[in-house]
C-alpha cells in the first residue's frame, strides 16, 4: 500500500511539474540568424547560436519564458514585429532615431562601431577619406549602409541581403572595400586571413532590444531582466565567452 501511494505522489509531483512548465509563456524572439558572432546557424548542431542568442536565451529565463528564435529577413524584421509575428528582436541591431520611431528599444545591452574591412593587399585603404572613388559593399538597411552613405565621393555602395554576402563580394574583387560592425569584421579576418580591419571604429553605436509600440509591460520586463544579467555576471559570463 505504501508502494503505491509514493508511486502516486511521485506521479502527481511530476505531473505539477510538466504541468508548470507547459504553461510558461513563450516569448517569440525575432533574429535575421546570419550575422556571426552575434546569430548564426551552427554547422555542426544546425542549432542557433550566437552572443545575441545566448543572451536573449538568458533574459528569457531571468523574465519566466519559454524563448522561441524565429528566424527573419533583416528587410523585413521590423514589420514582423510590428504585425505581431513576435514579441521583441535581438538581432545586433542598432538604436537609430528612424528605427526608434516605429518601434521601441530597450536599455543599450551593446557598445558597437563601424569598421573597414579590405583584401590583405590592399595598401591604398586606411581611413573613411580613403573610399572616395572606389566601391563599398554593405548589407542593406544596416548602419554600414548608413555610415557609407555619409562618406564623402564613395563611387558605388553595393547593397546585399546578408554581411557574408556583401564579404564574398569583397572576397571575389567585386569592391574595394566592405563597412560592417567590428564584432563581426573581427570574427572574420580571423577566418579569413586574406582580408583585414584597416583604422579604428568610426562610428560609436549601441544596440537594443526592440519592443512593438504600445508593449510598455513587455519593455519594462526586458529592461528589468537586463539589469538583472548584468547584476549576476551573467552577461559579462556569456561576453566573454564570444568577444
Amino acid at each position: 500500500m505504501k508502494k503505491i501511494v509514493f508511486y502516486l505522489l511521485t506521479f502527481v509531483m511530476l505531473f505539477s511539474i510538466l504541468g508548470y512548465a507547459a504553461d510558461k509563456p513563450v516569448l517569440k524572439v525575432g533574429s535575421d540568424v546570419a550575422y556571426p558572432p552575434f546569430e548564426y546557424v551552427d554547422e555542426n548542431t544546425g542549432e542557433f547560436a550566437g552572443f545575441d542568442i545566448e543572451l536573449v536565451k538568458a533574459l528569457g529565463k531571468e523574465m519566466g519564458y519559454e524563448v522561441e528564435i524565429m528566424n527573419t529577413a533583416w528587410d523585413g524584421i521590423i514589420p514582423g514585429l510590428i504585425n505581431g509575428n513576435y514579441d521583441i528582436i535581438i538581432s545586433a541591431m542598432t538604436i537609430t532615431n528612424e528605427r526608434a520611431q516605429a518601434v521601441n528599444f530597450s536599455d543599450p545591452y551593446f557598445t558597437a562601431g563601424q569598421v573597414i574591412v579590405v583584401r590583405e593587399e590592399n595598401e591604398d585603404i586606411k581611413q573613411p577619406s580613403d573610399l572616395s572613388g572606389k566601391v563599398v559593399t554593405v548589407q542593406i538597411g544596416t548602419t554600414g549602409q548608413f555610415a557609407s552613405e555619409k562618406i564623402e565621393g564613395v563611387e558605388e555602395i553595393k547593397k546585399f541581403n546578408s554581411t557574408p554576402e556583401a564579404l564574398q563580394e569583397l572576397k571575389n574583387g567585386g569592391a574595394d572595400a566592405s563597412v560592417i560592425d567590428m564584432g563581426v569584421a573581427q570574427l572574420y579576418v580571423k577566418e579569413h586571413p586574406d582580408s583585414k580591419i584597416v583604422g579604428k571604429p568610426f562610428t560609436v553605436e549601441y544596440y537594443g532590444i526592440a519592443v512593438k509600440k504600445g508593449n510598455e509591460e513587455l519593455l519594462d520586463k526586458v529592461n528589468k531582466g537586463l539589469a538583472m544579467l548584468k547584476a549576476k555576471d551573467t552577461y559579462d559570463e556569456i561576453y566573454d565567452k564570444w568577444f
